[in-house]
């Protein structure tokens, strides 16, 4: 196979190779990097640890197996007694090193997973009662620690936070958005940047990501411009005689044995994809892997009404789909209005930035104003002031008030969208069945945003808590095991973050926590067995 860009598939290799450096000794010459047409073979190294994913999720575990080790702080003193006194009790260890079971026992917060909770109160005491704590953890680095791995990324370091529309601030405050170790606004105040105040432009959380993972020595972990095509399962058939050879690509009937038949047993993962190379081209690769982290995030596939005439190129998907129109004027002197539909932040953010240039907005959603799970009525008024003034024009500036009264804004509570007409025309329903139709300039549809695991068998529908369905950060997230974050549906699979319904940087740190912990002692396990003469083979529990 030749490729027209300068990088080759060996250059490639030698790129993986320099990430470890003698991590391996003099194995290291034999990365588990191979041509695709080449089946595996039992001689090529295996990867301790692939991490799927280069955004928060995915550079926190990556610190915390690089052997960043928190402890708690000789004059820290936690503000809940109870779970102070537990730390008391063990406090040479490293909380990698401790029970989380025990730890995080009664503990509550806005997250689900009790680990998340847990390290969140460690990090940001009492944070939910309006209280500035600083952390009650230092971090020591203990090489020893450190689990070879590497990180693939589409961008940059920070995944979608370079890709976030950059005028609009953050939901959570700075601080909540920082990762361990580097505290945000002291790295702020070094690179001079005015932070005028506690929420911050998704372009400075973005900077603030790329550069922790210089500042901390992570780089030799990340790769670029890596996408994914397929993450799948080997498996081996062992004879009578104690051999085994590999077989790619079982499907899961194979495994349900009939009389006379071969046990197939499971083995590591098999990661093919490609990176981009700086002419465009492809350069294809293919890892193993003993445990694959998924820290994908959710913003890969915008939600879709699912309706007639979406695919019309005057609907649109994403926040930077409509800035580029208003940047390109596009929308500069027309007379219909942008329909905005969603009641969700993004939304409201489209229709801020719709109303501060003076673009009119016709803003359908499907829920009653008074309804409590709206975002806006979990957000403090004093802290969220442009999301409540969008909220008061879409409980105010109703279609069932004088239109005229409110040209620049209306809207359409209780309203589904049937319809897109090829005329920029959309066909409506209200709760009552009666159908309605607008003219519009430009439609942004704004419903929330869904992972894409089309790399996994069956993209992923497995794994959920409900099986067969998508995987969604809401309604069906991935299920995991709560202090090891590991899919309880497939071994030596892990996700954190979004994946598992921890959609705040804040939490989902407690899910890089829990895998650190989780691989720590399978590694330490295989490293006695390896001592003893009774282990090593593939890696595989």
């Amino acid at each position: 196979r030749t490729y027209s860009g300068a990088e080759t598939e060996g250059q490639l290799l030698n790129s993986f190779v320099q990430y470890f450096g003698d991590s391996f000794g003099r194995k290291i010459k034999r990365m588990p990097l191979i041509e695709e047409t080449v089946l595996p073979g039992d001689s090529l190294l295996t990867l301790p640890v692939v991490i799927i994913g280069n955004g928060p999720s995915g550079i926190c575990l990556s610190y915390l197996l690089s052997g960043y080790r928190p402890y708690l702080s000789p004059e820290a003193i936690h503000p809940n007694p109870i779970l102070h006194t537990k730390l008391e009790e063990a406090r040479h260890l490293s909380i990698v090193d401790q029970d989380l079971e025990y730890l995080s026992e009664g503990l509550e917060g806005r997250s689900s997973n009790p680990v998340a909770v847990l390290f969140d109160t460690l990090l940001h005491p009492d944070a939910d009662f309006g209280y500035d704590y600083p952390p009650v953890l230092h971090w020591k680095l203990e090489q020893h620690n450190y689990i070879p791995h590497i990180v693939l990324g589409k961008g940059p370091p920070g995944g979608a936070w370079h890709s976030m529309e950059g005028s609009m601030l953050t939901i959570s405050f700075g601080d909540w958005m920082e990762l361990p170790g580097l505290s945000f606004k002291e790295w702020a105040a070094s690179k001079r940047r005015n932070i005028k105040s506690d929420r911050v432009m998704p372009e400075e959380i973005a900077c603030y990501y790329k550069h922790y993972v210089k500042v901390m020595g992570l780089q030799k972990n990340f790769r670029d411009n890596v996408y994914i095509t397929s993450v799948s399962r080997l498996y081996r058939e062992k004879d009578d005689e104690g051999r085994s050879h590999q077989n790619e690509d079982i499907s899961t009937q194979h495994l349900e044995m009939e009389d006379g038949q071969k046990s197939l047993i499971k083995r590591n993962w098999e990661v093919r994809g490609y990176q981009r190379a700086t002419d465009g081209s492809h350069v294809p690769f293919c890892l193993f892997a003993e445990n694959v982290a998924l820290a994908t995030g959710t913003f890969d596939s915008p939600g879709r009404l699912q309706v007639e005439g979406e695919d019309f190129p005057f609907v649109l998907h994403s926040m930077s789909d409509f800035g580029a129109a208003i940047s390109k004027g596009k929308l500069r002197g027309k007379a219909d209005p942008v329909l905005i539909v969603g009641a969700g932040l993004t939304a409201a953010d489209a229709v801020l930035c719709a109303y501060n240039n003076n673009i009119p907005v016709v803003h359908v959603f499907r829920r009653r104003v008074t309804d409590t799970s709206l975002i806006f009525k979990q957000l403090p008024k004093k802290l969220y002031p442009e999301y409540h003034k969008v909220y008061h024009m879409m409980c105010t500036q109703s279609h069932t008030v004088d239109s005229n009264q409110h040209s620049a804004y209306t809207s359409f509570p209780e309203h589904n969208v049937l319809s897109f007409k090829p005329e920029m025309k959309c066909v409506l329903q209200s709760a009552s069945g009666l159908k309605k139709i607008l003219k519009f300039s430009v439609a942004l549809v704004l419903i929330g945003s869904h992972p894409n695991l089309f790399f996994l068998k069956d993209q992923g529908h497995s794994i959920g808590h409900h099986s067969n369905q998508p995987i969604t950060c809401k309604g069906n997230p991935i299920e995991i095991d709560p202090y090891t974050y590991e899919c309880t549906k497939e071994a030596n699979l892990f996700a954190l973050g979004p994946l598992v319904g921890d959609n705040f940087v804040r939490f989902l740190k407690g899910g890089a926590l829990g895998i650190a912990r989780c691989l720590a002692i399978r590694q330490k396990k295989k490293h006695e067995l390896i001592e003893s003469g009774d282990g090593g083979g593939d890696g595989v529990p």
